[in-house]
C-alpha cells in the first residue's frame, strides 16, 4: 500500500472518483450470471463461519436489497435451503429490506476503516424497510473476521480501504 500512498493526493483523489466510472459500465453490460458466478463464491467464502453457524436463518424467505449507487449496481440477497440466493431485482416483487452505499463506503465497512453505525449516522449508509432484518444483516456484517477472508481478498480490501481512509483524510487535512 506505501506506493499508492506515495502517489500525489491529487492523482489518488481523481483515481478513485475515475473508478467507479469505469467499473458501472463493466457491470451494466456484464451478464449476471457471470457476476453472480464471482460474487456468490466470495460472499459464500466471507461468511462461510456464519453460515456454517447457521447465522442467515433470518434471511430465510426474504430478500435484502444491496445498492450501490455509483457503480449503478443492485443485486438481491435471500437464504434458502442452507445457502445464499442472488438475484437481481424482480418486477413485482418487494425486498424486505435494503442496504444503500457507495463502494468506496463498503469498502471501508469491508476494511474495518469505518463504523457502518458512523455511516449510518451520517446518511452514508442507508438502511430501510424492515428494521430489525437490517440490524441483523448490520451486525453480521460486523462480525467479520477479516483474516478470514482468502488472502487475496483480504490484501485487496485491506489495501484498498487504507487507501480511501488515507486520501479522505489528507483531503480534510487531518
Amino acid at each position: 500500500m506505501s506506493v499508492l500512498l506515495s502517489l500525489p493526493l491529487s492523482i489518488r483523489s481523481n483515481s478513485l472518483k475515475f473508478i467507479p466510472s469505469i467499473a458501472r459500465p463493466a457491470l451494466k453490460y456484464c451478464p449476471f450470471n457471470v457476476i453472480r458466478s464471482i460474487l456468490l463464491p466470495a460472499l459464500n467464502s466471507i461468511f462461510r463461519e456464519a453460515l456454517d453457524d447457521g447465522d442467515f436463518e433470518f434471511l430465510e424467505n426474504k430478500w435484502l436489497s444491496i445498492l450501490v449507487p455509483d457503480l449503478g449496481f443492485e443485486f438481491w440477497i435471500s437464504f434458502s435451503d442452507d445457502k445464499l440466493v442472488l438475484s437481481l431485482p424482480v418486477d413485482g416483487q418487494n425486498q424486505d429490506a435494503s442496504f444503500k452505499a457507495n463502494s468506496e463506503d463498503l469498502l471501508l465497512i469491508a476494511g474495518r476503516k469505518q463504523d457502518p453505525d458512523t455511516l449510518f449516522f451520517q446518511r452514508r449508509l442507508l438502511i430501510e424497510g424492515d428494521t430489525e432484518l437490517g440490524l441483523e444483516v448490520k451486525n453480521l456484517i460486523d462480525s467479520i473476521d477479516l483474516d478470514n477472508l482468502p488472502s487475496i481478498v483480504h490484501y485487496f480490501v485491506e489495501n484498498a480501504a487504507g487507501m480511501i481512509e488515507h486520501t479522505r483524510n489528507e483531503e480534510k487535512g487531518i
